[in-house]
């Protein structure tokens, strides 16, 4: 049996780990990315402006991401998105049509009761795979 190419991905353009994690992990041709909040690089804070502003910046965290290995928003096959309100899913909706135009990846979106360095009511993470 052949070895399994493993690879970190990691850019400090997007939100370093706060833990003893990878911002995303290459395995042979498959990423995975871990969850992101929607905080900015500079301040290391969650952004001002709600679940959408949040939404955005958890998305454009993403793509840094995304973009470090030489891909984008059309390689993504599945993403997870854990909402702290359900109430928030149209909202969240908005924003991640922007990112994400055609050939949509699969998705699952649910409501949980608490994240990580979070201490807002409404927070987004989006984990894809691809």
């Amino acid at each position: 049996m052949s070895a399994v190419i493993r690879k970190i991905i990691h850019t400090a353009a997007a939100p370093a780990a706060i833990g003893p994690y990878s911002q995303a992990v290459l395995v042979d041709r498959t990423m995975y990315i871990s969850g992101q909040l929607g905080m900015d690089v500079a301040s290391g804070q969650l952004v001002a402006g709600g679940v959408q502003a949040q939404t955005k910046q958890a998305l454009i965290n993403m793509g840094e991401i995304l973009k470090a290995a030489g891909c984008g928003y059309e390689n993504v096959v599945k993403a997870t998105v854990l909402l702290a309100d359900i109430n928030d899913f149209n909202n969240v909706n908005d924003v991640y049509k922007q990112f994400f135009k055609s050939h949509f990846p699969a998705r699952a979106a649910y409501q949980v009761a608490a994240l990580p360095r979070v201490s807002i009511k409404r927070r987004l993470v989006s984990s894809p795979n691809f």
